[in-house]
């Protein structure tokens, strides 16, 4: 099996990515594109609003669309200008963040949007609590993945499919109404996702493996302090 290799800057190591057959490339692409760690919060805010059998049940549909653009502002649309405008002020050389250094401004900064998302909700008594325990989440999960980012490369997409499979598992079971279809769901979806990333990026085995690991465990700690 051929193999080219992927370099960032110049103190970037040149890492290996195995080539695939242009199907298993194409299908690996498209579930890192699709279930992007950026989109992931999105997705997870949606299914609570919209899909959860009780948890918002009696709210408005207005109440509802204004979560959802509260959550996409702060935890998705923000994010993303900010790696744009890195790109275009030269701070890093493309969107896609190769390496650790060029991670480093983005990641800060999401932290802070994340952070106020979860600060600006809770306490909002209104708002469901396990609302407010996963946007929690996502801040400890920023944390985790700017500190882990200073010794290695850590996997956004594994982090991100990490805390939602564990939080959609925390949420079926200790919801009345919930099903194990969720569960099921989601584990299927982050194993894709994780999957995917050792088909076609530059992460090693552990970077994706611990970014998993860490996800889970960022979001059982937003439990154990909601």
């Amino acid at each position: 099996m051929t193999e080219r290799t992927i370099t960032g800057n110049a103190e970037a190591e040149e890492r290996a990515i195995p080539s695939q057959p242009v199907a298993v490339s194409a299908g690996a692409h498209l579930i890192s594109y699709v279930f992007h760690p950026v989109l992931l919060p999105v997705y997870v805010a949606c299914f609570l609003l919209f899909v959860h059998p009780l948890l918002f049940a009696g709210y408005s549909l207005r109440a509802k669309i204004n979560l959802t653009a509260t959550v996409f502002v702060n935890l998705c649309f923000l994010p993303l200008i900010t790696v744009f405008l890195c790109w275009r002020l030269k701070f890093i050389s493309n969107i896609f963040l190769n390496t650790q250094k060029e991670r480093i401004i983005p990641l800060a900064a999401t932290m802070v949007f994340y952070f106020w998302g979860w600060f600006v909700l809770r306490n909002f008594t209104e708002i469901p609590g396990l609302f407010r325990q996963f946007l929690l989440g996502c801040f400890i999960t920023i944390i985790a993945a700017w500190l882990a980012n200073i010794y290695y490369k850590i996997s956004l997409h594994a982090l991100g499919a990490g805390g939602m499979a564990c939080f959609i598992f925390l949420a079926a079971m200790g919801s009345v109404g919930a099903s194990g279809q969720y569960i099921a769901i989601a584990w299927l979806v982050a194993g894709a996702i994780c999957t995917a990333r050792l088909l076609v990026s530059d992460h090693r085995p552990f970077e994706v493996y611990s970014g998993l690991f860490i996800g889970i465990f960022c979001q059982l700690l937003a439990a154990w302090l909601n």
